[in-house]
């Protein structure tokens, strides 16, 4: 177990990353995470990280409330991830320990973290997966 204590995010982390685009629509975004399985995207712009977008935010674009029509499934699917995702989002840098990111990701309830390197660029994503592997190496059996 203490070989875990000094592992970081960049040892573990997913360095080939699919991102999404702000404009790009719910449907297709939706599309992606079928065909990929991925729970979230980091969505770019001009090589900037500008956001995040999980399957949870195409879901809150069904919630309705007392006070809210739920409009029509059609029109829905044709708003933009730029219109759902998270700006203020969690991100990690490669050098950060992997007993931060598995506090961040029990805290916040997040499957995975971006991973940003000094030039806020992104760098890769770490997973929970990722995590479990990295238990899983470093325990003394």
């Amino acid at each position: 177990m203490y070989r875990f204590l000094e592992q970081t995010a960049g040892h573990y982390m997913t360095r080939t990353v699919t991102t999404a685009g702000r404009d790009l629509t719910i449907r297709e975004a939706n599309d992606m995470f079928e065909r990929d399985d991925f729970n979230s995207y980091p969505v770019q712009e001009e090589g900037q990280v500008v956001g995040i977008v999980t399957k949870f935010d195409l879901l809150k674009c069904f919630a309705f409330t007392p006070n809210q029509m739920i409009p029509r499934y059609a029109d829905l699917m044709s708003r933009t991830v730029g219109d759902v995702m998270t700006s203020d989002f969690i991100y990690v840098r490669p050098e950060t320990r992997l007993t931060r990111v598995l506090q961040l990701m029990v805290e916040h309830r997040l499957r995975s973290i971006p991973v940003m390197d000094g030039d806020q660029k992104l760098a890769g994503m770490i997973a929970r997966e990722d995590i479990l592997k990295a238990l899983s190496e470093t325990a003394d059996h």
